[in-house]
């Protein structure tokens, strides 16, 4: 194990419990956004719908990049319950605390996530 002590751990297990949480109540809330537009040219006009298409568009991406945080959420939370949080994935190196601090879901080392593994 790393130089996480088991305070540590608790707080990072929180953090990354709220942040899962928040991620799925947003997700439930904008689904209606997401839903197919309606293309009735007798109810809304050409621009009205090009703009509804965009926003729309929007969303979609929103929810895909909130879709891969989530995952990277519970990939986290995965990794602690067995015991390789704040292990670098990609070389093995004790992931900086102050990566961990400012996003618990970190997966990378900072040398990994420069491109230049140490």
């Amino acid at each position: 194990m790393n130089d996480l002590d088991k305070k540590a751990l608790k707080a990072y297990k929180k953090a990354l419990d709220k942040r899962l949480k928040e991620l799925e109540a947003v997700q439930a809330q904008s689904a209606e956004s997401r839903e197919p537009v309606a293309l009735d040219q007798t109810a809304t006009g050409r621009l009205s719908r090009m703009d509804a298409l965009q926003v729309q568009a929007m969303a979609l991406e929103t929810d895909r990049r909130r879709d891969l945080e989530i995952t990277r959420v519970e990939t986290a939370m995965d990794r602690m319950k067995e015991g390789e949080f704040g292990y670098c994935v990609t070389c093995g190196d004790e992931v900086e605390t102050k990566r961990l601090d400012n996003d618990p879901s970190t997966p990378t080392c900072i040398g990994c996530a420069r491109g230049s593994i140490s």
